[in-house]
């Protein structure tokens, strides 16, 4: 009888188109490998962006099935100062309690620039809570990639740059309803005459607190931790909205603060489900209102064009966060509010909008391909 010979996996393939197809393999595995060691996008981020761009409101067999988006572990939320983060802190112990998931946060509050040491001793330190967790400090963003970590999902809060820069002025100086003594404990080596200097002297006469580089203050946030992102200019700016592109879920606007609790409970239910349930009870109304900033006064319009003019970066900035937002609002059938008029600063601070009735199909569809643009690349 003649032996069987055994049957091979891959008879049409000779030897060299075996060693080829391998190392096809091979160097696709490595490219792979150094992009996300590299920054990449989480894989959360790109089932997301998957998700959003295969997405419809309505057609005619009624609505789309919901769909069940993958289930994060790692959330960072490198919270801005005077952009909302301590409700939304006081939001997040309460939900930690009902959901079951880690809530780290950090005593540290005033250092957002880290050393490469630093960097590498809080990542490490995040890396290795226990999941799923969310991690939450005023910092500038940190590449985990870089370190060898893998890459949380990012979410963050922005606010109108004037109207940010007027609410932490005041502040440093006169505290919130907390207590008429928050303002000593906060800034105790404070001069009587700089605690009291007028708004309107501080920013006409060119005082370092109302000039750069002191006014660039949202962008590092999402730029990082290389010098270059304290610098205000175009570099900065361009690689900060990099970032959010890459590694950020969702970036909101505190201005319409309920619209971004609607998303953060849609994208992440497992951290944020009854988010505005919990944020329209009056007994956490009562504790909301204790944090807002006393004493707080407009500058003159001269003084408030002045501030427009040197905060120009941030601006751009915050009208590119704005209209990304509004537009993933649209998606989800939220109706925003928006102006053809050239961008201004909103002097007068806004009260958050409340969610208006979904926008119509015809309306959706001017904003389709941008959408599409912004998910898929």
């Amino acid at each position: 009888w003649r032996r069987r010979r055994p049957l091979s996996l891959l008879p049409f393939l000779s030897l060299r188109d075996y060693g080829v197809c391998m190392a096809a393999l091979l160097f696709f595995c490595l490219g792979s490998l150094f992009y996300q060691l590299n920054g990449g996008p989480p894989h959360f981020l790109l089932d997301l962006r998957h998700y959003l761009g295969n997405s419809t409101y309505m057609d005619e067999h009624g609505p789309p099935p919901r769909k069940v988006l993958p289930f994060p572990s790692q959330v960072v939320y490198n919270r801005v100062g005077k952009c909302g983060s301590r409700t939304v802190v006081l939001l997040l112990r309460i939900l930690s309690e009902r959901h079951g998931f880690n809530l780290v946060t950090s005593d540290i509050h005033n250092k957002t620039r880290l050393t490469k040491n630093e960097q590498m001793e809080l990542i490490k330190n995040i890396s290795t809570a226990e999941q799923p967790y969310l991690f939450t400090r005023h910092v500038h963003f940190l590449n985990f990639s870089r370190f060898g970590g893998d890459q949380p999902v990012y979410i963050n809060i922005i606010r109108d740059p004037i109207n940010r820069f007027l609410s932490n002025y005041f502040f440093r100086r006169f505290g919130d309803w907390r207590g008429e003594q928050n303002h000593m404990i906060r800034t105790p080596s404070m001069r009587q005459e700089e605690r009291y200097l007028d708004i309107n002297v501080c920013i006409l006469e060119n005082y370092p607190e109302c000039s750069n580089p002191r006014l660039f203050y949202i962008i590092p946030y999402f730029c990082g931790q290389h010098p270059r992102c304290r610098e205000p200019g175009e570099w900065a700016l361009e690689r900060a909205k990099m970032n959010v592109n890459e590694n950020f879920l969702l970036v909101g606007i505190l201005e319409e603060l309920e619209d971004v609790l609607l998303l953060l409970e849609r994208f992440l239910p497992h951290y944020f489900k009854d988010v505005l349930s919990i944020y329209k009870n009056p007994e956490h109304r009562k504790l909301g209102n204790l944090t807002v900033t006393v004493k707080k006064t407009v500058p003159s319009p001269e003084a408030i064009q002045i501030l427009y003019q040197r905060m120009k970066y941030e601006y751009e900035f915050y009208y590119y966060i704005k209209e990304q937002f509004h537009l993933l609002k649209r998606k989800f059938g939220l109706r925003s509010s928006s102006s053809n008029s050239f961008p201004r600063p909103e002097f007068a601070i806004p009260s958050p909008l409340e969610t208006e009735e979904p926008i119509t199909e015809d309306e959706e569809q001017d904003d389709e391909k941008w959408l599409e643009d912004i998910y898929k690349r």
